[in-house]
Order: structure tokens, then sequence, then C-alpha cells
């Protein structure tokens, strides 16, 4: 630029963007920051661009000698309006600064030059398709969450309160009325999903955790993406199964445990879903880990709370595009359960294991720091934040399997019985095979055998784990006094802090009711293990409002007396009820029929006394669990 050109040129303000150009004739130009200061401030350096002071074109502002410090600032309180913008901050103040289009800006009347990591944090910015101000999607939230990821602070002010999804995404057509509650959790999942990104389904108890995933493996079905990996205890795999089915049944789906489960990785590409249990994924892992999986999703994911166990290694190993965690209850004991659950899902969310330790106590200060930085992937609803969209009573089946040494022992007493009393069998007959649904050691049977060997049990300590860890109470019906002995011995040494009591043909009634009243009254967590005779009719239990059936009763009646203990007029909360029962065993006969007759009722007011007919006691006879095609 000449001498005239010089003098020629001016000093402009930019007030849409707050900055200073330089015009010279009908051109306006932003000469940068450090440009702008050398002709303000130094004194030494000859003026190139114009012979005036840009303060003298420019009276009304003020030109500061010190560069301004930039922070890029989060806020928003859901995942659907996290807005960006940058911050500049001097002397303690913070300037919002808009549109920053350069190195410089002009903030409540001063000019500053901004510092030189701004410009760089912009060209980062730039390659995560992040425009400031602006919003972000949760997977840019997630990147800017990351430690040293700019050359800025980020001002981190995000406050999940809410869950807002994309209401044009499609639901799938399941097999199924949905509740509102769930089907922003199936939009959630599947915009999680189209991100290739993580998260942890964290819904407590009875709100339908299992369906909503099964929407979202509908939707990547739809979209022609898979296959999908669960994995999940070994007590829920024919439930899983069931319930896909059931919802579902479009889905192709496998599950890949025992004598049948694959020796081919090219074989989980015929299936859309692949079942397993983590003790299958740790075994198969090698065969497990050469496929390349859609999405891996973990039910009961408190499994891998404990970061050096193999089942967690395995399952963190596995090579996928999508992690799903669905649990009730991410922390169980310490904060390190989360951090091994946000591993999976979004491995480096949380840091590295020892720096998460070393800045985080197991106290309730640190977990709510905690909370903020995991909100955006952790999905979880109360049931009594969503009781408006729910019916009173949520009946849930748990179809289980029993182990290979059950089914074993179940197949001897079966001849046995057959040898006896035929084919059409007795009531003696099933009577001894309920009974060893219940547990072998009601027949005296299998001593040596661990309580918590039998699916049935481990599957009751499960539920209990969560009810508990909510600091809810539980009726737990049985028919057998053997088996009520054992769980309450067993829960007593287990569950230290939780009260326990039982009631049935061996307690007085006159004790009965003193007895709930203490229950009742009981400020925790508390079990009461019932015989559906005894405490199935007259009693008013209202403080639990979780039931469950450990085994199946011929009559509908008595079932539904014993729910009513819990489920009746007085009771303000949604009541959960547990059906269990063993798949190709007599109690699966048995809860065809409870089914079958509770529809007839619905139907027609009709009465029944309930109790065995003889074509139910041969079916009975005939069902084993060795012989899975018995349906």
């Amino acid at each position: 630029m000449n001498k005239d050109n010089a003098q020629d040129a001016a000093w402009i303000f930019d007030n849409i963007h707050l900055r200073i150009l330089l015009r010279l004739g009908e051109e306006e130009s932003d000469p940068g920051g450090l440009v702008i200061w050398d002709a303000q401030f130094a004194t030494n350096v000859p003026k190139k661009l114009t012979t005036h002071l840009p303060s003298e074109d420019l009276p009304d502002i003020r030109f500061s000698r010190f560069t301004m410090d930039v922070s890029l600032k989060l806020t928003g309180t859901s995942v659907k309006n996290i807005q960006t913008s940058f911050i500049g901050i001097r002397s303690g103040q913070q300037f919002e600064l808009g549109s920053v289009l350069s190195d410089q800006a002009v903030c409540n009347g001063t000019w500053f030059a901004l510092d030189s990591s701004f410009s760089e944090a912009k060209e980062i910015l730039s390659e995560h398709n992040i425009i400031v101000p602006g919003p972000v999607n949760l997977g840019q939230l997630i990147w800017l969450r990351g430690k040293e990821r700019l050359p800025i602070p980020v001002i981190d002010e995000v406050k999940i309160t809410s869950f807002e999804t994309d209401n044009t995404i499609q639901l799938p057509e399941l097999n199924a009325t949905l509740f509102p509650y769930q089907k922003t959790g199936i939009r959630f999942l599947s915009e999680v999903a189209g991100e290739s990104l993580g998260c942890i389904l964290a819904d407590e108890m009875g709100l339908g955790k299992t369906l909503q995933v099964i929407g979202l493996l509908a939707l990547e079905k739809h979209a022609n993406r898979g296959p999908n990996l669960v994995v999940c205890p070994a007590t829920l795999l024919e439930n899983w199964r069931r319930e896909i089915q059931r919802f579902a049944e479009f889905i192709r789906v496998n599950i890949h445990a025992g004598n049948q489960r694959t020796g081919r990785a090219s074989a989980f590409a015929e299936y859309d879903t692949v079942i397993a249990s983590y003790e299958t994924a740790v075994r198969d892992i090698v065969l497990l880990s050469s496929m390349k999986w859609n999405a891996v999703i973990l039910d009961e994911a408190q499994n891998i709370k404990n970061p050096e166990a193999q089942r967690t290694l395995t399952v963190k190993s596995l090579d996928r595009s999508i992690s799903i965690a669905v649990t009730g209850t991410p922390v169980e004991n310490r904060l390190t359960d989360l951090w091994s659950i946000a591993d999976f899902v979004l491995p480096g969310l949380l840091g590295d294991r020892q720096t998460f330790e070393s800045s985080f106590d197991n106290n309730e200060a640190d977990a709510s720091i905690l909370a903020p930085v995991v909100a955006p992937i952790l999905l979880r609803r109360r049931v009594l934040d969503v009781a408006k969209d729910l019916p009173p009573r949520l009946d849930i089946d748990q179809a289980l399997e029993v182990s290979p040494e059950m089914a074993e022992e179940y197949e001897r007493i079966r001849n046995e019985v057959i040898a006896e009393y035929g084919r059409h069998g007795s009531l003696v007959a099933i009577g001894k095979l309920r009974q060893f649904c219940a547990h072998p050691r009601v027949l005296g049977l299998m001593g040596n055998m661990p309580l918590e060997s039998n699916p049935k049990y481990m599957r009751l300590l499960e539920i209990l784990d969560e009810i508990f860890a909510l600091n809810e109470k539980v009726l737990i019906f049985t028919s057998y006094l053997e088996m009520s002995d054992l769980i309450m011995t067993d829960l007593k040494m287990r569950y230290r802090n939780t009260w326990t009591g039982a009631i049935d043909g061996r307690l007085e009634v006159s004790l009965r009711q003193p007895l709930i009243d203490v229950f009742t009254a009981y400020e925790g967590s508390a079990a009461f293990v019932l015989n559906p005779i005894a405490a199935g009719t007259g009693l008013n239990i209202t403080a639990a409002n979780h039931i469950i059936h450990f085994n199946p009763e011929w009559n509908p009646a008595l079932e539904d007396q014993a729910s009513a203990r819990a489920y009746r007029r007085m009771q303000i909360r949604p009541v959960t009820i547990h059906h269990f029962f063993y798949v190709n065993t007599i109690e699966e006969v048995m809860t065809e029929r409870l089914q079958q007759k509770r529809g007839l009722a619905r139907e027609v007011v009709i009465g029944h006394e309930g109790n065995e007919d003889s074509t139910n006691i041969a079916r009975a006879m005939q069902i084993s669990p060795l012989n899975k095609s018995n349906f």
C-alpha cells in the first residue's frame, strides 16, 4: 500500500460481527488482531496500512493492550438443545463473543486481540463440524467433554434434565402398545446408534427395558444393519428369545449356548440377533471376536462392574459399532461400577481408571459432580416419574431354563414316575416335578447343589439386588415350606441390612398381623417370604410394591389373591409382579393354563376350581427339558 492509499484508508466497526475492519475504497477486510494491535500500540512500527490510529477513526471504542482469553461454553438441558458459544474472559469478567470470525473482537465497547490459541481451537472445531455459536449433537458433546481436546478451556454448563428425542424417527412395528416413555427410549437408542455411539439404559425395574432394546433391534433390522449380539445372564437366554419372538417375530434370532452353538463366525451372519451368556462369551471369545458386530448389548450390565473380571475384559474387547448397557443398578457399591460400564459404552468418557478413582471418592458429593458428565449417555426413568403412563399393575413372565444338571435329574424323575404311574401320571407324580422345579433340595435331591446354581434362584437374587438398591420391599410367594426355609436362611445371610420375615402355616394366625406391621413400619428394604394359602387372603401388605411368584399355581385365583396382598385399593404405587417358570417343564404347562383361564375369565364371568385336569397332567408328564421341541 502506498502513502496516498494509507492516507485514504480508514478503520471501521463491524457491528454485526463485533470486530474492526479496514476500509480501502469500496473494499473492506479484516486485517487480524495482531495487525490492529500493531497499528494502535507499536510506536516503532511504520504505519503501512494507514496513517490513522484505529482509536482516531473509532473514538467511541477503547483499545486494550492485553489479549483476551477465550473459552468455549456449553449450555442446555436436553440432548436436543445443547448450544455452544465463545466466551471472552478478562479480569474475571465474561463476555459473549457471538459469531467471532477473527482473532479480535469488541466487547462492551472495548477492543481486544484474542489469545493465539483461539484460532487453533476454531480450526479443530471446524474439523469436527462444530460451528460456534450453534448446536452440537450427542457425539460432538461427548467429544468436547474429552480431556484436552481443545487448546482453550471448555465451560460445561450442560445439565440434562430431560430427554427430548427426534419425533420424526419412525418407530418400528412391534406387537406391543408402547408407553410414551418407551417411545422416547427407543428414539434415544436409535439416535445413539445413528451416531455409532454407546449409552446406558438404566430405567427402573418394570419399565420395559427389554422391549425398548427390541425396538432398537427392529429398527436396525429394517435398516439392514447387523448382526447384533445380546449378552445376558444365562438365566435370561430363553426369556430374551421369547420376548424378541413375541414383540418382533420378523427378527431372526439365535441362542448361542450349549452343544448347539456354532463353531463358525460366518454362521452369525445368518441371524439378525445372537444371544449369548457372559460365560459363553468368555469361553468363545476367539469366535465372537472374529465377527464385526453392529451392536453389542449387555443386559444386567452390572455384571461388568468389576473392571478386572474376565467377563468385563471379554465384552470390552468385542469389535462393535454400537455399545448399549442395560441395567437398573448402574452403581451398586462404588462409583467405579459406573466407570466400568461407561468404559464399555464409550471408552475414555470418564478417563482411565486410575485417574478416575483418584478423582472421585464414593460419596454423594463426588457422585453429584459425576452425574452431569454421564447424563447425556445415561437414560434413567423412575417408576414414580412415569406412573401416569403406567397401568397400576405390571405382570412380567420370567421364562427360565433349568441347568444341564437339573435337566438330567428332572428327566430321571419323570421317567421314574411314568414307570410307576403310566404316561398319564397323577397328582402325586406332577407334585414331585413341581417341587423339583422349586429346587431339587426340596425333594432332598442334589444336596451338594448351591442355591445359586439353581437358575430360578439366581434370577431371584438378580431382581432382589435391584429392589433392595431402590430401598423398596418385596413379597416372595412359594408353595413349599422347604423352599421358604431355604430362601429365608440365605437372604438373612446375604442381605444383612435387609429385614426378612415369613408367613406360612407354621405361624399362628394371631401372630401374622403383628409381623406384617413390623414389615410395614421398617424403614428400609425388606422381603416377606409367604405361602400363597396361609398369606394369600385377608392380609393388607401394601408396603410392598414388588411381588415374585417363585413357582406357578394351577389355580389362577390363588395367584391373583396372593398378588392382591400388595396390589389393592390402598396401594399408591404401580406394582410389579414377576411370574417365574421353567420352560419345557411342568411349570410351562401350568403357566399356559393360567393364561388360558385368565383369558376366559376376562371374556366371560365363569367359575372354576383351578385344579389340575387329566389333559394337563398328561402334557406335564410328556414335556422334558432335554427335548427343546416340546412346543
